[in-house]
């Protein structure tokens, strides 16, 4: 396995790749929106992706430990 990208920009998929009910990967938090237009988006659009990914997985971790 190769270590993680020092790039800030680089695709956050850690393969391991399995969507919830609501299309999000599990593994990157992208939604398959998202991965699917990574290739395409310009350095804008993958920072907010980013951002938006952290987000949903603060998010789901605050539901599973709410203490």
């Amino acid at each position: 396995m190769q270590p993680p990208s020092t790039d800030p920009l680089a695709s956050p998929c850690i393969r391991t790749c399995c969507l919830d009910d609501d299309d999000v990967c599990l593994g990157c938090g992208r939604s398959l929106a998202e991965i699917v237009s990574w290739g395409t988006a310009s350095d804008e659009e993958k920072r907010a992706i980013l951002a938006r990914s952290s987000q949903r997985a603060a998010e789901k971790r605050r539901r599973l430990d709410p203490g």
